[in-house]
């Protein structure tokens, strides 16, 4: 044959040996839509969310295979950077905590977490409140401005209750700073029958649901800017929460899902 052909066999043998083999020519391929994957859900998803991601997208493969094809693309996972914390010194009254770290819900607005942080930008500090649903994990009301004060939580809350009008019961549960415990947030509270519940003093894990968005925030997304100025933090913020974590992101607890597309599985299930 190499006569008919016109080739040496050395240089026959030489061109199969080069020749990729099936296998080798679907990994390749793989890896192109792992990349775009990757980048898709912003280098934040692990083998196995990502796995789930292709499989939506018609791109059946297995773990194993995967996960060897991430590390020959050698794509990781954003690090988690860490995040100081205060504790406030105040003379208001504080209450009960009713949770004790049992953040156990059955259904949506059974349970919202809140809390505040800040973010630095050339232009001076931007202040974030926010309310998390703790059985959806949905970010249901958010506020920012250039202080932190009892009207950037409550313009948190008043957006919490206009979206999802909870029935008298829910327990929001916050730490002990002066803007949770201030009488005119309190006030809004009771307006609306909220059962409140705050942390034990100095006890991060007593929030635990909200603290842990912050560092999935400040991971995802925030660590990698460096803001001119607050309007520019306040766009990259709002795109998040509303576009990529709000309704694309998907949540192991969730079963692999976005917190939106739980609730509305829930609502479905329950009709």
């Amino acid at each position: 044959m190499c006569q008919v052909f016109g080739v040496s066999r050395s240089g026959y043998y030489n061109w199969v040996q080069h020749e990729p083999s099936d296998r080798k020519q679907s990994d390749e391929r793989l890896k192109l839509e792992i990349k775009v994957a990757h980048i898709r859900t912003r280098e934040t998803y692990g083998t196995r969310r990502l796995q789930t991601e292709l499989a939506e997208n018609g791109i059946i493969v297995g773990r194993d295979r995967l996960a060897r094809l991430r590390k020959e693309l050698r794509l990781r996972c954003k690090p988690k950077p860490n995040r100081p914390t205060t504790n406030p010194i105040h003379n208001l009254p504080v209450a009960p905590n009713l949770l004790n770290q049992t953040f156990a819900p059955t259904a949506p607005n059974q349970v919202w977490v809140a809390d505040l942080t800040y973010v630095a930008t050339q232009e001076g500090w931007l202040y974030l409140a926010g309310i998390k649903d703790v059985y959806t994990c949905e970010i249901v009301g958010y506020a920012m401005g250039e202080r932190m004060t009892k009207e950037l939580t409550g313009k948190a809350l008043f957006m919490a209750l206009r979206s999802q009008r909870p029935p008298a019961g829910l327990i929001h549960h916050s730490d002990r700073g002066s803007q949770y415990c201030a009488y005119d947030y309190r006030v809004i509270q009771e307006q609306f029958g909220l059962k409140t519940s705050m942390s034990r003093k100095g006890n991060c894990y007593d929030n635990a649901p909200m603290e842990s968005f912050w560092g999935t925030l400040k991971n995802e997304s925030l660590s990698h800017y460096r803001f001119n100025n607050r309007d520019e933090a306040i766009s990259v913020i709002r795109e998040y929460i509303e576009i990529f974590y709000n309704r694309q992101r998907r949540h192991s607890r969730l079963g692999n899902i976005s917190p939106a597309a739980f609730r509305e599985k829930y609502h479905q299930m329950a009709a």
